[in-house]
């Protein structure tokens, strides 16, 4: 079955609106575990604008399931511009000193308002595999962020990755207009091309409550669900809503 991981940077983006630890973040986390889900997924940036540093290192202490810590490996050390908030050490260092279960290494900058694609193997493999190979022997299973193609696997696999996620805003955009059978075939696609590279697969952005049950992947080991389960909560609370995306990936509750 699918794991639900919740991505919890839009409840620390609320947080960080004031000088306050309210909503706090780890017991948010706390929350949504013991209502059922199987993961927590954060994704901190150099500008900490909602996750920060200090957040994946109390995460990690207080949960006994699977942390996802999400980012652009090739980002540095970046000095707070709040001084309530702690300096930002660099990707790199940050998760070797954290040690999540699973690192997703994402193209992202700054100047995104949120993650907007994939990344190009062709121009980012030679850098991309020995940060790989340091954040395995980190003890980290790694993750790739990807559009959907399918001839990047073997490529992907090459480098030492242990898994793919499918940057899934085309699905969900094409979901809105009920023409997304030919998107979700690219999915598809890719996701058997990865499975016969070995690569297991997890998918992420812009997947909801509507269009979670018509994206059929085979073997889909995980989802991350951030901004529609946070959304979605402030309707029928979290304990509801981690039910609410169980009974969408299929299990029986």
């Amino acid at each position: 079955m699918t794991d639900l991981s919740i991505n919890l940077n839009k409840i620390a983006l609320i947080r960080n609106s004031r000088i306050t630890r309210i909503p706090d973040v780890v017991a948010h986390a706390t929350t949504c575990i013991a209502a059922g889900a199987n993961g927590i997924t954060v994704h901190p940036r150099p500008d900490q604008r909602h996750i920060r540093a200090q957040d994946c290192f109390d995460l990690k202490l207080a949960l006994d399931v699977e942390l996802n810590i999400e980012g652009n490996p090739f980002t540095v050390a970046t000095p707070s511009e709040r001084p309530d908030v702690g300096d930002y050490p660099g990707f790199m260092a940050l998760v070797k000193d954290v040690q999540p279960a699973q690192v997703t290494l994402v193209p992202d900058n700054n100047e995104q308002l949120t993650s907007d694609h994939g990344f190009d193997i062709a121009l980012d493999a030679g850098r991309l595999e020995p940060v790989i190979k340091a954040l395995k022997d980190a003890g980290c299973r790694v993750s790739l962020f990807m559009d959907p193609e399918p001839a990047a696997m073997a490529t992907v696999a090459s480098l030492g990755a242990d898994r793919i996620e499918l940057y899934t805003e085309t699905y969900a955009r094409a979901h809105e207009t009920g023409t997304f059978h030919d998107v979700l075939h690219a999915f598809q696609e890719t996701a058997l091309a990865a499975a016969a590279a070995g690569l297991g697969v997890n998918a992420g952005h812009d997947l909801n409550l509507l269009n979670l049950p018509d994206f059929q992947i085979p073997d889909l080991a995980e989802v991350s669900i951030g901004h529609a389960f946070t959304v979605d909560a402030l309707e029928w609370g979290i304990r509801e809503t981690v039910r609410r995306y169980q009974r969408a990936l299929g299990k029986p509750l």
